[in-house]
């Protein structure tokens, strides 16, 4: 297995992970509602977990990893924006920041 099948499926799971605790999970039902957009829960959740989904999917069909692998960075990017929109710290940033470069490596390393 290369390095990037192992990214895409740490991206993948991840998201897919994600995207049902954004149906499922009170603490993140919490952080939605922190973050100032609760009622886009189920949208961002959703979103989360087709991105999951459709890199996964890329596997097989490789055409879909840098779709889902640039929407989920834009995902991503976006989430970094929300923290400094509320005044979070770097550390609560970090898991956002960290599936950002995630997703631009894969796809980066799938388009070149």
């Amino acid at each position: 297995m290369t390095l990037i099948n192992i990214l895409i499926l740490i991206s993948g799971v991840s998201f897919l992970f994600y995207g049902i605790s954004s149906f499922t999970s009170k603490r993140m039902k919490s952080q939605y509602a922190r973050w100032g957009y609760l009622e886009q829960r189920y949208l961002i959740g959703t979103l989360q977990f087709l991105g999951g989904l459709g890199i996964l999917l890329g596997l097989i069909y490789k055409p879909l990893i840098p779709l889902s692998s640039a929407s989920l960075m834009l995902l991503m990017l976006a989430a970094v924006g929300v923290r400094i929109k509320i005044n979070d710290g770097f550390l609560p940033m970090l898991p956002a920041i960290f599936y950002a470069v995630l997703n631009f490596l894969i796809l980066v390393n799938t388009v070149f």
